[in-house]
């Protein structure tokens, strides 16, 4: 089976809940893992080359899915948009698509570096686009959604028991993270406790208006 990881900080409880829960060695061999940023791996999943991956809400239209996603409940300060001339990230169609929804116009910055970003910049001269969309609809923000081509009985065994609050990270872990991306592991923390795996009704409605927006929009 191949799953395709997005190498984000925004997923790495899911990521370590992968490494430490699943004890049998036929499981992990027959695994593969594909790194890649979100627009990448929406192309790989739709062409079939990848049998599961978190792919953008966007990319989800249709698609076969778990109820596990990565999802914002208010501000998420790693999807900004810097306002002026409309410039999109090529890493993420959901951020670039959810700026034409919102109406906003300017350069849309997603993932690690949009979490540098925000740190970095003290005149926040910038929009939260997962904030802009709580308080314009009163719902979170799904970004992403596990989705399946295939081994659908495996997958349910091994993310069944995925419960972002029992997830520990390792000091070693953090502080590679945090020289990787240049995120002091205190802000990493904090952030992570802005992100939620679970859909649950709320997050259900939310993804099922940013597609039908989207839809209208054309997009």
């Amino acid at each position: 089976m191949i799953f395709a990881k997005i190498d984000f900080i925004n997923l790495l409880p899911f990521n370590i809940y992968i490494k430490k829960n699943i004890k049998s060695n036929q499981i992990k061999s027959i695994i593969n893992y594909k790194k890649s940023y979100p627009s990448a791996i929406n192309k790989k999943f739709k062409k079939r080359k990848v049998d599961a991956a978190f792919i953008s809400s966007i990319a989800s239209r249709n698609e076969k899915r778990f109820n596990l996603g990565i999802v914002a409940k208010d501000e998420v300060l790693s999807v900004l948009l810097v306002p002026g001339e409309y410039e999109k990230d090529y890493q993420s169609d959901t951020s670039n698509a959810l700026a034409k929804v919102l109406e906003l116009k300017g350069k849309v910055i997603i993932g690690d570096k949009a979490l540098k970003y925000y740190h970095n910049n003290e005149s926040k001269d910038f929009i939260d686009l997962a904030k802009t969309w709580k308080d314009k609809y009163n719902l979170p923000f799904v970004f992403a959604v596990l989705c399946f081509n295939s081994n659908k009985k495996l997958l349910t065994k091994i993310t069944k028991n995925f419960d972002k609050r029992k997830i520990k990270i390792p000091q070693y872990i953090l502080k590679e993270y945090a020289k990787r991306s240049g995120i002091s592991t205190s802000n990493i923390l904090d952030y992570l406790d802005k992100i939620d795996y679970e859909l649950n009704i709320k997050e259900k409605r939310a993804l099922k208006l940013f597609l039908k927006l989207t839809k209208q929009k054309g997009l």
